[in-house]
């Protein structure tokens, strides 16, 4: 299970159980209130104080995040806030980064950056457009939440300011998205974003808004006023239907036991001993329900929908509970027709807008792998479905092993993969390319040629020929390749197999993504285990002790 210093994280909460945030609604405006309970932190240690916060915030919010798109279709624009009156947020709780261990570090910064991609995927593909009202100090962590919202108004009081205070202060930096979103999403001059990078104070008042940092400052006294406007001028510009039921996002029927986590349609079988998780997905049992009014009729139970919620607790159990577990295996059974089938309604009924966000939700967990520090291999044998939406799981994988052939006394349907229309656009990688797109890059003419033989069964010589699977071993050599696969893959130092894995996965075009993940994977690692950061007189060890930190002045 998780590090001795850590506890199991659960992912799993809802609005009856949050302590940091509070959920209001006007009408098409929603608004998410960061009013965080010191005494609320995940472990013993720290006070939560100034709304800093820590994983347990961020759980919170991104349930709310998830519920907004999926339970309140009425809702065109939401604001977040700070419910505490002179302080908006102090950012990541610094004790509490002080005393946890570095991987827990490390995946607190990925997931709280991939929940703040989530806002801005909420803004663009779910046109349920975020914007922030900064009512008081802004720092850190919390101005990088306000980036991740497509407007931000802040109060003009003299006392509130916007900062990104870690190199002078914890001689850290703003690696979850900070910087990154200041200079490629903001388009912030370097000059200026070097001296607000490196200033405690940060930048305040009408300074603020012409070097953009904010979009607008406004007398404290005038601040509900124009948010409220603002809000619905951009909730007016949504296509969500005002009037359509939501429906509850119901709790994930999950047992978690010493060596296995089960839902309805996931398997995890955890062998320690050897780092490796077994993942078996399932392909839906029934035929899917007729058209959109079915999808709506079955809400959480929808088995895409269903499936993704697993799918991606599944992920997040695994990234900060399980850090030993260093190879995932992904397997697939049921019936390949019937995973066809569902895809097939999700591209026919796109634009209703339940199915957009579930294909929305999908396009997200396929991103997490993405960007998911483990080793992943995929086993396509006799029985499989990887169909589809499921065949991206394979795609996404960094090997992929297909059984040629059958095994002897064994009666299953031959080994196939099948292509459908999800695989060519619906469920880009960071870097804006399909994964099939990303696997071709130096025959792009090939991904049209695949495109032709949608729905067709591919054998392991076809899928080898189509550039789908890497390696296709028959009945006699199959146990024996596979088992040195993965014994060597868990033989390798984690630290190397991590650099080569992010910097293997995302070839082609660079984006605001790939780069914020691609420098959280190397920043983080690096900085957080410096001694200038993490040393005994290190910045973010001694800060608020009143001692000065003591830094080695070389270079590297």
């Amino acid at each position: 299970m998780a590090d001795s210093d850590t506890v199991c994280v659960d992912f799993q909460t809802d609005p009856s159980r949050y302590k940091h945030w509070k959920l209001s609604f006007d009408g098409p405006v929603a608004t998410l209130a960061m009013d965080v309970r010191e005494d609320g932190g995940l472990r013993p240690g720290y006070e939560l104080k100034l709304n800093s916060y820590d994983l347990g915030v961020d759980v919170e919010l991104y349930d709310a995040v998830q519920r907004l798109r999926f339970e309140h279709p009425e809702v065109g624009a939401v604001v977040i806030t700070s419910g505490k009156e002179r302080v908006f947020c102090a950012g990541a709780n610094i004790r509490m980064l002080s005393q946890s261990p570095h991987a827990f570090k490390v995946n607190f910064c990925k997931f709280t950056n991939e929940t703040r991609n989530a806002i801005e995927d909420a803004t663009v593909g779910s046109r349920q457009v975020y914007l922030t009202a900064v009512n008081g100090p802004c720092a850190g962590g919390g101005y990088e939440l306000a980036l991740a919202t497509d407007w931000i108004i802040m109060a003009d009081d003299g006392n509130t300011a916007v900062s990104l205070p870690e190199v002078p202060l914890l001689a850290v930096l703003p690696g979850t998205g900070g910087l990154t979103r200041l200079v490629d999403k903001r388009h912030v001059r370097r000059d200026r974003a070097d001296f607000f990078c490196t200033t405690e104070e940060g930048v305040r008042g009408k300074r603020a808004a012409e070097w953009g940092l904010v979009d607008e400052v406004v007398p404290r006294s005038r601040l509900a006023e124009v948010v409220r406007a603002r809000a619905r001028e951009l909730a007016a510009r949504t296509d969500r239907p005002a009037t359509a039921p939501g429906f509850r996002l119901l709790p994930l029927e999950r047992t978690i036991a010493d060596d296995a986590v089960r839902y309805r349609h996931v398997a995890c079988e955890l062998d320690r001993t050897r780092g490796i998780a077994w993942i078996t997905v399932t392909a839906p049992a029934a035929s899917p329900p007729n058209g959109a009014p079915g999808v709506h009729a079955q809400g959480s139970t929808f088995w895409p929908l269903a499936l993704a919620r697993e799918l991606d607790d599944l992920v997040l159990h695994l990234r900060t509970n399980e850090a030993e577990v260093g190879v995932w295996v992904f397997k697939t059974a049921g019936r390949a027709d019937l995973v066809e089938a569902y895809d097939r309604l999700l591209a026919d009924h796109r634009d209703d807008w339940l199915v957009r966000e579930i294909r929305l939700y999908w396009k997200r967990t396929l991103k997490r792998l993405d960007v998911t520090s483990r080793s992943m291999f995929a086993l396509v044998e006799p029985g499989s479905c990887f169909v589809g939406t499921l065949l991206e799981l394979a795609l996404a994988a960094d090997r992929s092993y297909m059984l040629d052939g059958t095994r002897r006394g064994e009666r299953l349907p031959l080994a196939t993969v099948r292509l459908t229309e999800a695989n060519f656009g619906a469920y880009p990688m960071p870097n804006g390319l399909t994964r099939i797109a990303n696997r071709h890059l130096a025959e792009p003419a090939r991904v049209e040629k695949l495109r032709a033989r949608l729905g067709e069964d591919l054998d392991a010589r076809a899928a080898a020929e189509a550039g789908l699977v890497t390696f296709t071993p028959d009945d006699i050599d199959w146990d024996d390749e596979v088992r040195q696969a993965l014994e060597a893959r868990a033989a390798f130092s984690p630290d190397a197999l991590t650099g080569m894995e992010a910097s293997l996965r995302f070839g082609g075009p660079e984006t605001l993504e790939t780069k914020i993940f691609g420098r959280l994977s190397a920043w983080q690692n690096w900085v957080f285990q410096r001694p200038n950061a993490a040393g005994p007189k290190g910045a973010l060890v001694v800060y608020g002790t009143g001692q000065r930190s003591e830094f080695d002045r070389r270079r590297v």
